[in-house]
Formats: structure tokens, sequence, C-alpha cells
């Protein structure tokens, strides 16, 4: 159980469609994201991938391991979200380091490349 009922400002990799909406990068990614409200987690079992309920963020913009434009035209961008009634889970560094797995969430908005570079300069300092 966990016990981080603050709402704290994360980071979550997410897929922009040609029409500008904003869907999950793996798990239910056909449902688009809406933004400014509370998005309680659900269970999507997805053929190879660990089943684990809640939305995977991360502290910083940086998931070095996954690309953000495909050979097929996906596009994807760093949203900044509110998670709230999270765990946290140690990923290799490769893969970002630490991950968020929460319970709620909310996605404020879609974060330039600039803040991005920004949030990064200032978690190494």
């Amino acid at each position: 159980m966990n016990t981080n009922t603050e709402w704290k400002v994360a980071y979550k990799l997410m897929r922009q469609l040609k029409d500008g909406t904003v869907h999950p990068l793996f798990i239910n990614k056909k449902e688009e994201t809406r933004f400014g409200v509370v998005l309680p987690a659900e269970c999507y079992p997805t053929k190879g991938f660990a089943v684990r309920q809640g939305w995977h963020c991360c502290f910083t913009p940086y998931a070095p391991h996954l690309k953000h434009d495909l050979s097929n035209g996906e596009h994807r961008v760093w949203v900044e979200v509110l998670v709230r009634n999270y765990d946290t889970y140690n990923r290799p560094e490769s893969q970002g380091g630490a991950w968020i797995l929460a319970q709620e969430m909310i996605a404020e908005r879609i974060i330039s490349d600039e803040e991005i570079q920004m949030i990064l300069a200032e978690a190494i300092a």
C-alpha cells in the first residue's frame, strides 16, 4: 500500500497523434488522454507486458530506452502530470532510473524540448 497521498509533479512519455490527441504508449493505447481531470488507474492486461496497475511515470522526463520518433510516423511527447497514491520502484539507469506507479494522475500539459533540457539540467545540479 502506498502512502504518497499528496499531489507530486512527474512526467509521462506519451504518443501524440497527427490530430494532436495524446494517448498512452503501450497499455490501453487507443484511449485518448484527457487533460485537467483526475484519471484513476485501471488494469488492462496486455500481452507481452507485466501486469502493473497504475500510471507509469518518471521523476524526470528521461527514458533513454524509448524512442521519440518512430519509423511508422508515431511521435512521442513528454507530458507534465500530477500523481497521487503512488509507489516507486527502481529500474536500471538505462531505463531512466526510478519509476512511479500512480493510482491517480492529472495530465497537465505537453512540455517543450527546451523545458525538458532545463528540468534535466536542474536534476543533475
